[in-house]
């Protein structure tokens, strides 16, 4: 265990790919991501923006206890199988996920997350060319001092196709960052809700991309 250190939410609004603010399935924003985000593709691996694991660290007001793996082959063989599963070609779902890893934090007393580092964060994905969901039914309030899991999503596309999925989930004493490296559809990914830290598909959420493109 390493000790380290430590958003407010907006309102649903449009996206490029059609008007969402209304409660819908993950695979439908997905879906109008991938769409939005086909003209601006460009060839490169998706990777942790610079500066942005630093931030991490310091997002809390108080040092953290962490731990982190990496999954091993066996361990992406079971999220390869159910990509299987859900109706992709056995070859190409064994290409599909190159990489998962996970790091956990620990806090001693409910945490304070800097909404300034957060904002930071979301910047730096922004910048690096990420799209970003977030749950609108989340308030200012909750995302800086959680009551209930905060879950923000970040989606890297190269084409249509996902290549990079960050996961960042926020509690009073805990938070998780997980990192997909990938080649899915938005549909494949649907079929992983659920699992390794990707928000579970849920009809009660109104998952939208944050505001002003960030």
């Amino acid at each position: 265990m390493d000790p380290v250190q430590g958003n407010s939410c907006p309102k649903p609004v449009s996206n490029h790919a059609g008007e969402i603010a209304m409660k819908l399935h993950l695979s439908s924003c997905l879906l109008a991501l991938a769409l939005a985000s086909a003209p601006l593709a460009h060839a490169q691996l998706a990777g942790m923006p610079p500066g942005t694991q630093e931030a991490l660290l310091n997002l809390a007001d108080q040092p953290a206890s962490r731990t982190s793996f990496s999954f091993d082959r066996s361990m992406l063989q079971v999220a390869q199988n159910l990509l299987a599963s859900g109706g992709m070609d056995a070859n190409a779902a064994a290409a599909a996920l190159t990489g998962i890893s996970v790091d956990n934090y620990r806090y001693p007393q409910p945490a304070f997350y800097t909404p300034e580092t957060m904002n930071s964060i979301i910047n730096a994905y922004h910048t690096a060319g990420w799209k970003h969901l977030v749950n609108a039914n989340q308030t200012p309030a909750n995302t800086a001092q959680p009551r209930s899991t905060v879950t923000d999503l970040w989606l890297h596309f190269t084409g249509p196709d996902i290549n990079g999925v960050t996961v960042l989930t926020r509690s009073a004493r805990n938070m998780s960052v997980i990192q997909i490296t990938c080649e899915l559809r938005p549909l494949d990914l649907v079929h992983l809700s659920g699992h390794f830290g990707i928000p579970k598909v849920d009809p009660n959420a109104v998952m939208v991309p944050a505001p002003n493109g960030r």
